[in-house]
Protein backbone atom coordinates (compact mmCIF):
# COMPACT_ATOMS: atom_id res chain seq x y z
CA UNK A 1 0.00 0.00 0.00
CA UNK A 2 1.24 3.31 -1.03
CA UNK A 3 1.43 6.60 1.18
CA UNK A 4 -0.99 8.53 -0.74
CA UNK A 5 -3.46 5.50 -0.02
CA UNK A 6 -2.83 4.98 3.50
CA UNK A 7 -3.39 8.41 4.42
CA UNK A 8 -6.14 9.20 1.85
CA UNK A 9 -8.93 10.65 4.22
CA UNK A 10 -11.17 13.45 4.66
CA UNK A 11 -8.80 15.48 6.98
CA UNK A 12 -9.53 18.96 8.41
CA UNK A 13 -7.08 21.96 7.34
CA UNK A 14 -7.26 23.15 11.64
CA UNK A 15 -7.51 26.33 10.77
CA UNK A 16 -9.08 26.21 14.46
CA UNK A 17 -8.93 23.61 16.75
CA UNK A 18 -11.69 22.12 18.10
CA UNK A 19 -12.70 22.25 14.00
CA UNK A 20 -15.84 24.13 13.76
CA UNK A 21 -18.36 21.19 13.41
CA UNK A 22 -17.06 19.96 16.83
CA UNK A 23 -17.90 23.46 18.68
CA UNK A 24 -20.27 23.35 21.56
CA UNK A 25 -23.88 23.77 20.38
CA UNK A 26 -24.58 26.67 22.75
CA UNK A 27 -22.60 29.86 21.83
CA UNK A 28 -20.18 31.63 24.58
CA UNK A 29 -22.79 34.76 25.89
CA UNK A 30 -21.33 38.23 24.75
CA UNK A 31 -20.22 38.67 28.42
CA UNK A 32 -18.36 35.61 28.38
CA UNK A 33 -16.80 36.44 25.26
CA UNK A 34 -15.77 40.31 25.63
CA UNK A 35 -14.27 38.64 29.43
CA UNK A 36 -11.89 36.21 27.04
CA UNK A 37 -11.15 39.12 25.30
CA UNK A 38 -10.12 41.41 27.98
CA UNK A 39 -7.89 38.86 29.70
CA UNK A 40 -5.61 38.89 26.92
CA UNK A 41 -5.97 42.59 26.14
CA UNK A 42 -4.50 42.80 30.03
CA UNK A 43 -0.86 41.19 28.80
CA UNK A 44 -0.96 43.10 25.08
CA UNK A 45 -3.43 45.13 23.61
CA UNK A 46 -2.35 44.39 19.69
CA UNK A 47 -4.82 42.58 17.76
CA UNK A 48 -5.89 41.34 14.35
CA UNK A 49 -9.01 42.55 12.98
CA UNK A 50 -10.76 40.87 10.02
CA UNK A 51 -13.35 42.48 7.66
CA UNK A 52 -16.09 39.98 5.52
CA UNK A 53 -17.21 42.19 2.91
CA UNK A 54 -19.37 39.39 1.14
CA UNK A 55 -20.74 41.02 -1.87
CA UNK A 56 -19.87 40.06 -5.24
CA UNK A 57 -21.16 41.18 -8.62
CA UNK A 58 -20.62 37.09 -10.16
CA UNK A 59 -21.03 34.27 -8.92
CA UNK A 60 -17.67 32.03 -8.91
CA UNK A 61 -19.19 28.48 -9.11
CA UNK A 62 -15.89 27.01 -7.52
CA UNK A 63 -16.13 29.16 -4.79
CA UNK A 64 -17.46 28.21 -0.95
CA UNK A 65 -16.70 31.56 0.66
CA UNK A 66 -19.89 33.29 1.82
CA UNK A 67 -21.24 36.04 -0.61
CA UNK A 68 -23.92 37.17 -1.92
CA UNK A 69 -24.42 38.20 -5.17
CA UNK A 70 -25.66 41.95 -6.59
CA UNK A 71 -25.22 44.30 -8.95
CA UNK A 72 -26.90 46.83 -6.35
CA UNK A 73 -23.83 49.17 -5.00
CA UNK A 74 -26.48 50.59 -2.69
CA UNK A 75 -26.24 47.84 0.26
CA UNK A 76 -22.23 49.20 0.45
CA UNK A 77 -23.51 51.92 2.96
CA UNK A 78 -25.69 50.39 5.20
CA UNK A 79 -22.98 47.36 5.47
CA UNK A 80 -20.45 49.36 6.55
CA UNK A 81 -22.75 51.10 8.83
CA UNK A 82 -23.20 48.10 10.68
CA UNK A 83 -19.38 46.66 9.97
CA UNK A 84 -18.49 50.15 12.11
CA UNK A 85 -21.04 50.03 14.37
CA UNK A 86 -19.98 46.46 15.21
CA UNK A 87 -16.83 47.71 16.25
CA UNK A 88 -18.20 50.40 18.20
CA UNK A 89 -19.75 47.80 20.39
CA UNK A 90 -16.36 46.41 20.96
CA UNK A 91 -14.69 49.59 21.87
CA UNK A 92 -17.39 50.75 24.16
CA UNK A 93 -16.18 47.37 26.07
CA UNK A 94 -12.57 46.46 25.52
CA UNK A 95 -9.59 47.90 27.96
CA UNK A 96 -6.97 48.74 27.19
CA UNK A 97 -7.76 50.29 23.79
CA UNK A 98 -6.67 47.81 21.34
CA UNK A 99 -3.76 48.36 18.86
CA UNK A 100 -4.49 47.29 15.25
CA UNK A 101 -1.17 45.40 14.39
CA UNK A 102 -2.66 43.08 11.21
CA UNK A 103 -5.60 44.05 9.49
CA UNK A 104 -7.47 42.23 6.61
CA UNK A 105 -10.38 42.65 4.45
CA UNK A 106 -12.12 39.40 2.50
CA UNK A 107 -15.05 38.48 0.90
CA UNK A 108 -17.09 37.96 -1.00
CA UNK A 109 -14.94 40.56 -3.55
CA UNK A 110 -13.66 43.58 -1.08
CA UNK A 111 -13.38 45.93 -4.30
CA UNK A 112 -17.02 45.14 -4.81
CA UNK A 113 -17.43 47.84 -2.67
CA UNK A 114 -15.85 51.88 -4.24
CA UNK A 115 -12.92 53.30 -3.12
CA UNK A 116 -14.72 55.86 -1.75
CA UNK A 117 -16.24 53.58 0.52
CA UNK A 118 -13.35 51.44 1.43
CA UNK A 119 -11.85 54.67 2.61
CA UNK A 120 -14.83 55.41 4.94
CA UNK A 121 -14.76 51.67 6.15
CA UNK A 122 -11.01 52.13 7.13
CA UNK A 123 -11.39 55.67 8.35
CA UNK A 124 -13.98 54.53 10.52
CA UNK A 125 -11.62 51.38 11.91
CA UNK A 126 -8.04 53.35 12.42
CA UNK A 127 -10.59 56.31 14.54
CA UNK A 128 -11.69 53.68 16.84
CA UNK A 129 -8.44 51.57 17.43
CA UNK A 130 -4.84 52.69 17.56
CA UNK A 131 -2.16 51.84 15.06
CA UNK A 132 0.81 49.45 15.83
CA UNK A 133 3.89 50.34 14.60
CA UNK A 134 4.84 48.35 11.84
CA UNK A 135 1.44 47.00 10.71
CA UNK A 136 0.36 44.78 8.12
CA UNK A 137 -2.54 45.82 6.55
CA UNK A 138 -3.74 43.11 3.30
CA UNK A 139 -6.86 42.79 1.07
CA UNK A 140 -7.69 40.49 -1.20
CA UNK A 141 -8.39 41.37 -4.89
CA UNK A 142 -10.23 40.32 -7.70
CA UNK A 143 -7.98 41.87 -10.83
CA UNK A 144 -11.64 42.25 -12.84
CA UNK A 145 -12.83 44.84 -10.90
CA UNK A 146 -9.68 46.27 -8.70
CA UNK A 147 -8.71 49.44 -10.11
CA UNK A 148 -5.89 51.97 -9.59
CA UNK A 149 -7.60 53.85 -7.71
CA UNK A 150 -8.82 51.35 -5.23
CA UNK A 151 -4.97 50.35 -4.80
CA UNK A 152 -3.97 53.78 -4.35
CA UNK A 153 -6.87 54.56 -1.62
CA UNK A 154 -5.98 51.75 0.34
CA UNK A 155 -2.17 52.28 0.04
CA UNK A 156 -2.93 55.79 1.50
CA UNK A 157 -4.40 54.09 4.66
CA UNK A 158 -1.55 52.17 4.84
CA UNK A 159 -2.17 48.85 3.12
CA UNK A 160 1.17 47.20 1.65
CA UNK A 161 0.04 43.58 1.32
CA UNK A 162 -2.30 42.17 -1.73
CA UNK A 163 -3.38 38.93 -2.25
CA UNK A 164 -4.91 38.52 -5.77
CA UNK A 165 -7.37 35.40 -6.68
CA UNK A 166 -6.01 34.42 -9.99
CA UNK A 167 -7.15 30.46 -9.25
CA UNK A 168 -5.87 29.78 -12.84
CA UNK A 169 -4.74 31.73 -16.01
CA UNK A 170 -6.15 29.36 -18.68
CA UNK A 171 -8.83 30.95 -20.36
CA UNK A 172 -10.97 27.95 -20.98
CA UNK A 173 -10.90 26.65 -16.93
CA UNK A 174 -11.52 30.74 -16.40
CA UNK A 175 -14.88 30.45 -18.30
CA UNK A 176 -16.46 26.86 -16.62
CA UNK A 177 -15.40 28.71 -13.19
CA UNK A 178 -17.67 31.85 -14.64
CA UNK A 179 -14.22 33.45 -13.46
CA UNK A 180 -14.57 36.85 -15.37
CA UNK A 181 -10.84 37.65 -14.81
CA UNK A 182 -7.79 37.91 -18.27
CA UNK A 183 -4.14 37.22 -17.80
CA UNK A 184 -4.57 41.59 -18.92
CA UNK A 185 -6.39 41.87 -15.23
CA UNK A 186 -3.60 39.72 -13.29
CA UNK A 187 -0.87 41.38 -15.01
CA UNK A 188 -2.32 45.32 -14.42
CA UNK A 189 -3.46 44.68 -11.09
CA UNK A 190 0.28 43.54 -9.72
CA UNK A 191 1.99 46.13 -11.87
CA UNK A 192 -0.16 48.71 -10.46
CA UNK A 193 -0.06 47.43 -6.86
CA UNK A 194 4.08 47.39 -7.02
CA UNK A 195 3.24 51.06 -8.49
CA UNK A 196 1.36 52.11 -5.53
CA UNK A 197 4.28 50.71 -3.13
CA UNK A 198 2.51 47.31 -2.00
CA UNK A 199 5.17 45.27 -0.23
CA UNK A 200 3.88 41.71 -0.75
CA UNK A 201 1.54 40.29 -3.72
CA UNK A 202 0.27 36.85 -3.07
CA UNK A 203 -1.24 34.47 -5.97
CA UNK A 204 -4.41 32.04 -5.12
CA UNK A 205 -4.14 29.14 -6.78
CA UNK A 206 -6.05 26.47 -7.27
CA UNK A 207 -5.41 22.78 -8.53
CA UNK A 208 -8.10 20.29 -9.27
CA UNK A 209 -10.11 22.41 -10.65
CA UNK A 210 -13.28 21.54 -12.97
CA UNK A 211 -11.53 19.49 -16.45
CA UNK A 212 -8.24 21.46 -15.15
CA UNK A 213 -5.42 19.23 -16.78
CA UNK A 214 -1.42 19.29 -16.42
CA UNK A 215 -0.69 21.46 -19.28
CA UNK A 216 -3.04 24.14 -17.28
CA UNK A 217 -0.99 24.06 -14.04
CA UNK A 218 1.96 23.99 -16.38
CA UNK A 219 0.85 27.36 -17.95
CA UNK A 220 -0.14 28.41 -14.54
CA UNK A 221 3.33 28.08 -13.10
CA UNK A 222 4.67 29.47 -16.67
CA UNK A 223 3.05 32.87 -15.61
CA UNK A 224 4.17 32.56 -12.16
CA UNK A 225 7.56 32.67 -13.02
CA UNK A 226 6.89 35.61 -15.10
CA UNK A 227 5.54 37.54 -12.73
CA UNK A 228 7.42 36.85 -9.67
CA UNK A 229 4.25 37.36 -6.65
CA UNK A 230 6.17 36.92 -3.47
CA UNK A 231 4.02 34.41 -2.27
CA UNK A 232 1.92 31.63 -3.00
CA UNK A 233 -1.07 29.49 -2.02
CA UNK A 234 -1.45 26.44 -3.68
CA UNK A 235 -4.81 24.91 -2.74
CA UNK A 236 -6.92 21.69 -3.60
CA UNK A 237 -10.39 22.50 -5.04
CA UNK A 238 -12.93 21.29 -2.53
CA UNK A 239 -16.18 19.74 -3.98
CA UNK A 240 -18.67 20.39 -2.06
CA UNK A 241 -22.51 21.12 -3.60
CA UNK A 242 -24.52 19.99 -0.91
CA UNK A 243 -22.63 23.50 1.13
CA UNK A 244 -22.36 25.72 -2.49
CA UNK A 245 -24.97 25.03 -4.67
CA UNK A 246 -22.83 26.62 -7.60
CA UNK A 247 -20.94 24.06 -7.93
CA UNK A 248 -23.31 21.83 -9.55
CA UNK A 249 -22.67 24.10 -12.79
CA UNK A 250 -20.07 20.71 -13.20
CA UNK A 251 -20.67 16.81 -12.91
CA UNK A 252 -18.94 14.98 -11.27
CA UNK A 253 -17.17 13.30 -14.32
CA UNK A 254 -15.78 17.00 -14.89
CA UNK A 255 -13.24 17.01 -11.81
CA UNK A 256 -10.14 15.62 -12.20
CA UNK A 257 -9.44 12.36 -9.71
CA UNK A 258 -7.06 9.80 -8.37
CA UNK A 259 -3.94 9.83 -10.13
CA UNK A 260 -4.91 12.77 -12.63
CA UNK A 261 -5.55 14.96 -9.47
CA UNK A 262 -2.76 13.87 -8.00
CA UNK A 263 -0.25 15.07 -10.65
CA UNK A 264 -1.83 18.34 -10.69
CA UNK A 265 -0.36 19.04 -7.45
CA UNK A 266 2.99 17.08 -7.65
CA UNK A 267 3.57 19.16 -11.22
CA UNK A 268 2.49 22.38 -9.78
CA UNK A 269 4.30 22.26 -6.26
CA UNK A 270 7.54 20.95 -8.46
CA UNK A 271 7.54 23.67 -10.63
CA UNK A 272 6.59 26.49 -8.08
CA UNK A 273 9.72 24.93 -6.16
CA UNK A 274 11.95 25.00 -9.61
CA UNK A 275 10.84 28.70 -9.57
CA UNK A 276 12.77 29.27 -5.78
CA UNK A 277 9.42 29.57 -4.31
CA UNK A 278 9.60 27.57 -0.86
CA UNK A 279 7.70 25.79 1.07
CA UNK A 280 6.37 27.37 4.59
CA UNK A 281 3.55 25.37 5.27
CA UNK A 282 0.15 23.87 4.40
CA UNK A 283 -0.40 24.91 0.52
CA UNK A 284 2.06 27.97 1.07
CA UNK A 285 4.95 28.82 -0.58
CA UNK A 286 6.66 32.04 -0.55
CA UNK A 287 10.58 33.47 -2.21
CA UNK A 288 13.40 33.35 0.10
CA UNK A 289 13.85 36.77 0.51
CA UNK A 290 9.63 37.08 2.06
CA UNK A 291 9.36 37.81 5.88
CA UNK A 292 7.00 34.81 5.71
CA UNK A 293 9.80 32.59 4.98
CA UNK A 294 12.22 34.04 7.41
CA UNK A 295 9.40 33.47 10.11
CA UNK A 296 9.28 30.43 9.17
CA UNK A 297 13.13 29.67 9.49
CA UNK A 298 13.53 31.51 12.75
CA UNK A 299 10.43 29.90 13.87
CA UNK A 300 7.91 33.04 14.69
CA UNK A 301 5.68 32.12 12.15
CA UNK A 302 2.13 32.28 12.97
CA UNK A 303 -1.31 30.80 11.43
CA UNK A 304 -4.83 32.34 12.13
CA UNK A 305 -8.36 32.35 10.63
CA UNK A 306 -6.38 34.72 7.75
CA UNK A 307 -4.03 32.25 6.54
CA UNK A 308 -0.22 32.39 7.79
CA UNK A 309 0.98 35.24 9.25
CA UNK A 310 4.52 37.39 11.08
CA UNK A 311 1.83 38.51 13.54
CA UNK A 312 1.12 37.11 16.95
CA UNK A 313 -1.55 38.90 17.99
CA UNK A 314 -3.39 37.20 21.08
CA UNK A 315 -6.87 38.49 19.52
CA UNK A 316 -8.37 37.95 16.46
CA UNK A 317 -11.77 40.72 16.33
CA UNK A 318 -13.60 39.52 13.57
CA UNK A 319 -16.39 41.89 12.00
CA UNK A 320 -19.03 41.18 9.39
CA UNK A 321 -21.32 38.44 8.43
CA UNK A 322 -20.19 34.77 9.19
CA UNK A 323 -16.59 36.65 10.84
CA UNK A 324 -14.34 34.02 13.26
CA UNK A 325 -13.25 35.45 16.17
CA UNK A 326 -10.76 34.19 17.86
CA UNK A 327 -8.78 34.95 22.04
CA UNK A 328 -7.28 31.67 21.91
CA UNK A 329 -9.68 29.84 24.70
CA UNK A 330 -12.61 31.01 22.81
CA UNK A 331 -13.97 31.60 19.52
CA UNK A 332 -16.92 33.30 18.35
CA UNK A 333 -18.76 33.29 14.79
CA UNK A 334 -21.02 35.81 13.59
CA UNK A 335 -24.60 35.65 11.80
CA UNK A 336 -23.86 34.64 8.44
CA UNK A 337 -26.71 36.06 6.76
CA UNK A 338 -26.39 39.74 5.49
CA UNK A 339 -29.95 40.78 6.71
CA UNK A 340 -29.61 39.44 9.87
CA UNK A 341 -26.36 40.39 10.82
CA UNK A 342 -27.24 43.93 10.50
CA UNK A 343 -30.31 43.91 11.91
CA UNK A 344 -28.68 42.41 15.26
CA UNK A 345 -26.09 45.21 14.90
CA UNK A 346 -27.72 48.62 14.41
CA UNK A 347 -31.36 47.48 15.29
CA UNK A 348 -30.49 45.80 18.68
CA UNK A 349 -27.28 46.79 19.06
CA UNK A 350 -25.49 43.52 20.64
CA UNK A 351 -22.43 41.55 19.05
CA UNK A 352 -24.49 39.28 16.31
CA UNK A 353 -22.81 35.99 17.86
CA UNK A 354 -24.53 32.90 16.67
CA UNK A 355 -22.00 29.80 17.44
CA UNK A 356 -18.97 29.40 19.08
CA UNK A 357 -16.50 27.34 21.84
CA UNK A 358 -14.69 28.15 24.96
CA UNK A 359 -11.49 25.82 24.83
CA UNK A 360 -10.56 23.80 28.00
CA UNK A 361 -7.71 23.21 29.45
CA UNK A 362 -6.55 20.23 26.81
CA UNK A 363 -7.42 21.59 24.04
CA UNK A 364 -5.57 24.58 24.45
CA UNK A 365 -2.80 22.22 24.61
CA UNK A 366 -3.67 20.24 21.35
CA UNK A 367 -4.15 23.74 19.65
CA UNK A 368 -0.88 24.75 20.13
CA UNK A 369 0.68 21.46 19.32
CA UNK A 370 -1.04 21.95 16.01
CA UNK A 371 0.26 25.19 15.40
CA UNK A 372 3.88 23.72 16.31
CA UNK A 373 3.91 20.97 13.40
CA UNK A 374 1.30 23.96 10.80
CA UNK A 375 4.18 26.69 11.57
CA UNK A 376 7.57 24.81 12.75
CA UNK A 377 7.07 21.63 11.39
CA UNK A 378 7.32 20.20 14.89
CA UNK A 379 6.38 20.13 18.25
CA UNK A 380 7.61 18.75 21.61
CA UNK A 381 6.44 18.09 25.14
CA UNK A 382 8.97 17.47 27.38
CA UNK A 383 7.26 20.48 29.59
CA UNK A 384 4.95 19.08 31.58
CA UNK A 385 2.58 21.87 30.99
CA UNK A 386 2.72 20.45 27.06
CA UNK A 387 1.37 17.42 28.37
CA UNK A 388 -2.20 15.55 27.99
CA UNK A 389 -3.93 12.70 27.00
CA UNK A 390 -4.36 13.13 23.86
CA UNK A 391 -0.65 13.28 22.85
CA UNK A 392 -0.96 8.96 24.67
CA UNK A 393 -2.48 7.74 21.14
CA UNK A 394 -0.84 10.58 18.72
CA UNK A 395 2.67 8.98 19.93
CA UNK A 396 1.61 5.35 19.08
CA UNK A 397 0.14 6.37 15.58
CA UNK A 398 3.18 8.98 14.60
CA UNK A 399 4.98 6.08 15.73
CA UNK A 400 3.91 4.33 13.00
CA UNK A 401 4.31 7.13 10.63
CA UNK A 402 7.49 7.19 11.43
CA UNK A 403 7.95 4.08 10.20
CA UNK A 404 6.50 5.40 6.98
CA UNK A 405 8.99 8.10 6.62
CA UNK A 406 7.05 11.16 7.08
CA UNK A 407 8.17 11.68 10.61
CA UNK A 408 10.94 11.55 12.73
CA UNK A 409 10.56 10.72 16.38
CA UNK A 410 12.67 11.44 19.19
CA UNK A 411 11.77 11.70 23.00
CA UNK A 412 9.27 13.92 23.64
CA UNK A 413 9.32 14.95 19.85
CA UNK A 414 8.24 14.57 15.93
CA UNK A 415 8.92 16.57 13.53
CA UNK A 416 7.53 16.58 9.48
CA UNK A 417 10.00 15.43 7.23
CA UNK A 418 10.24 17.04 3.54
CA UNK A 419 8.20 13.87 2.87
CA UNK A 420 5.43 13.89 5.31
CA UNK A 421 4.75 17.60 4.09
CA UNK A 422 1.79 16.66 1.79
CA UNK A 423 0.56 14.79 4.76
CA UNK A 424 0.87 17.59 7.49
CA UNK A 425 -3.03 17.53 7.84
CA UNK A 426 -2.71 13.85 8.73
CA UNK A 427 0.22 14.08 10.75
CA UNK A 428 -1.94 16.68 13.28
CA UNK A 429 -5.11 14.19 13.18
CA UNK A 430 -3.75 12.21 15.82
CA UNK A 431 -3.63 14.43 18.30
CA UNK A 432 -7.90 15.46 17.08
CA UNK A 433 -9.60 14.13 20.25
CA UNK A 434 -13.06 15.21 18.89
CA UNK A 435 -12.17 13.16 15.42
CA UNK A 436 -11.54 10.24 16.93
CA UNK A 437 -14.14 10.38 19.68
CA UNK A 438 -16.35 9.81 16.94
CA UNK A 439 -14.34 7.02 15.81
CA UNK A 440 -13.60 4.50 17.90
CA UNK A 441 -11.05 1.63 17.41
CA UNK A 442 -9.60 3.74 13.99
CA UNK A 443 -5.72 3.87 13.36
CA UNK A 444 -3.87 5.45 10.38
CA UNK A 445 -4.21 4.18 7.47
CA UNK A 446 -7.28 1.66 8.21
CA UNK A 447 -9.88 3.46 6.36
CA UNK A 448 -11.05 3.09 3.13
CA UNK A 449 -9.96 6.14 -0.05
CA UNK A 450 -11.86 8.91 0.35
CA UNK A 451 -14.31 10.63 -2.28
CA UNK A 452 -12.28 13.79 -2.15
CA UNK A 453 -8.86 12.61 -3.07
CA UNK A 454 -8.59 9.08 -5.15
CA UNK A 455 -4.60 8.95 -4.47
CA UNK A 456 -2.89 5.87 -6.88
CA UNK A 457 -0.51 3.23 -5.71
CA UNK A 458 3.17 4.32 -5.69
CA UNK A 459 3.89 1.52 -8.42
CA UNK A 460 1.96 3.36 -11.35
CA UNK A 461 4.33 5.67 -12.64
CA UNK A 462 4.04 9.35 -11.83
CA UNK A 463 4.27 12.00 -14.33
CA UNK A 464 7.44 13.42 -14.80
CA UNK A 465 7.99 17.29 -15.21
CA UNK A 466 9.76 17.05 -18.59
CA UNK A 467 6.62 14.89 -19.77
CA UNK A 468 4.34 17.60 -18.41
CA UNK A 469 5.87 20.07 -20.14
CA UNK A 470 5.83 18.49 -22.97
CA UNK A 471 2.40 17.45 -23.17
CA UNK A 472 1.26 21.73 -23.09
CA UNK A 473 3.18 21.99 -26.70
Amino acid sequence: MSLFQKYDRPVPRYTSYPTVPYWQSTAPSEQAWLGAINRRLSASPEISLYVHLPFCERLCTYCGCNKRITNNHAVEGIYIDAVLAELAIYRRTLHPRPRLKELHLGGGTPTFFSPASLARLVDGITQELDVAEQPSFSFEAHPGSTTLEHLRVLAERGFNRISIGVQDFSPAIMRLINRWQTEADVIRTIEDARQSGYQSVNFDLIYGLPRQAIRDVVYTAEKVHDLRPDRIAFYGYAHAPWVSPGQRAYAESDLPRGREKWNLYTIGRSLLEEADYRDIGLDHFAQPGDELYRAHNNGTLHRNFMGYTTASSPVTLALGCSAIGDSWDTYVQNEKQVEAYQYAVLVQGKLPIVRGHQLTDEEQIVRRHILNLMCRGYTDWKDENLQCPALDRAVEQWNEMAVDGIVRRSPYRVEVTAAGRPFLRNICLPLDDHYWEKQPGRVAGSTPLATELEFYDRQIPELTIQNAIDSRR
